[in-house]
């Protein structure tokens, strides 16, 4: 685990080999740093709702590491006062593809509608042979240093 502080954000890095249990590793990694950074205990139910997010964000990334890319080698946060980034980086050059699921109601084929849905924006870059798969989501106004109102 690392972390870096530049300027008003912070980054913090996971190394990640393997595909058990690493779900549940980044979920709590990514709890952790927001708990750090102020977003739990939320003050607005709207606030929980967007931490809620990010840990099924989080999952969502990971999970389609391990399910199409061999599994996830680095979790990357970096927070800033107005949004998260939250990076997945594998070993696969292949880039992520939408599937059209074959039946709504079973499961699978929905990470990337569910990231699309409850992301700001998300892409993807190659990086050596594999890729690092990214999306950003704003921050709750607590967080951010904005006052909320009485």
């Amino acid at each position: 685990m690392g972390v870096s502080v530049r300027g008003q954000g912070q980054t913090r890095r996971l190394a990640l080999f393997g595909t058990k249990g690493v779900v549940g590793r980044c979920r709590d990694f990514t709890e952790q740093a927001l708990a750090d950074w102020g977003w739990t205990p939320a003050r607005t139910r709207q606030d929980e709702e967007l931490a809620e997010d990010v840990l099924l964000l989080v999952s969502e990334l990971v999970t389609n590491a391990c399910l199409h890319a061999g599994g996830p080698t680095e979790l990357v946060l970096n927070h800033t006062g107005d949004r998260l980034r939250i990076e997945v980086a594998d070993a696969s050059p292949e880039h992520p593809r939408p599937r059209v699921p074959q039946v709504v109601s079973q499961p699978g084929g929905h990470g990337l509608i569910v990231i699309e849905r409850l992301a700001r924006s998300w892409g993807w870059a190659p990086v050596g042979d594999g890729k690092i798969v990214w999306l950003e989501v704003g921050t709750p106004a607590h967080a951010a240093g904005e006052r909320q109102p009485p």
